[in-house]
């Protein structure tokens, strides 16, 4: 565990692989035990940030440039970990985060194929070096999780973006992508099959949490 008085808890997977309810779920358990849980998301997390996810995800931009994307990812990161993610972890509270810095890696490095060691030193400028303690990779077939979202949108709930529509083989490479760092790093990574019912995964990450934090929760 890091020596920090919070922990942060980052969840990553591709489209459609049901981050927001694993962060509802585990959130929910977390404040019944009587921790203090802070749910966020990237890119957002702030008033600057939530204007730069409208940049980002506004269909009107499909001429964006990966590496503006890179740039304007890592801005909003800086704004959320100075002004939301670095505060609550000093007040010893758990963050829970909807992407992180893996997910500039996974879209903008491994699917548009930028530098992987830029966008590592890029992520260390705009975190200040922070990491998380767990990163939890929902993982499941791009195809099923682009319909899934896509069902979604179609019902009214939530959204179909820029970056949704990008070519099937991008997807398959970020999805690769995510795979090959949870590989790099098993301590640090812990990934589930997400085609499980929610339940099961919940049980899986909260025994995860757990072996983490222990005596904490």
């Amino acid at each position: 565990m890091s020596e920090r008085a919070g922990l942060f808890i980052v969840f990553e997977g591709p489209e459609g692989s049901g981050k927001t309810t694993q962060i509802r779920l585990l959130g929910e358990a977390l404040q019944a035990r009587g921790c203090t849980v802070v749910c966020t998301r990237e890119p957002g997390g702030t008033p600057i940030g939530e204007q730069i996810r409208q940049v980002l995800h506004d269909m009107r931009n499909r001429a964006m440039h990966p590496l503006t994307e890179a740039f304007l990812y890592s801005a909003a990161r800086a704004q959320h970990v100075k002004e939301v993610i670095g505060p609550a972890l000093a007040r010893g509270e758990i963050v829970l985060c909807d992407r992180f810095a893996a997910s500039t890696l996974a879209y903008q490095g491994y699917g548009h194929g930028l530098d992987l060691a830029m966008l590592r030193t890029l992520a260390e400028w705009a975190t200040g070096g922070l990491r998380p303690d767990l990163i939890i990779y929902l993982d499941l077939d791009v195809e099923i999780g682009l319909e899934r979202k896509r069902r979604d949108q179609e019902a009214g709930r939530g959204e179909w973006n820029r970056m949704d529509e990008q070519a099937l083989a991008f997807h398959q490479a970020v999805r690769q992508g995510y795979l090959e760092m949870a590989h790099q790093d098993p301590a640090h990574w812990l990934v589930v099959d997400a085609t499980q019912p929610r339940e099961v995964i919940h049980r899986i990450v909260l025994d995860r949490l757990e072996a983490l934090s222990s005596p904490t929760l």
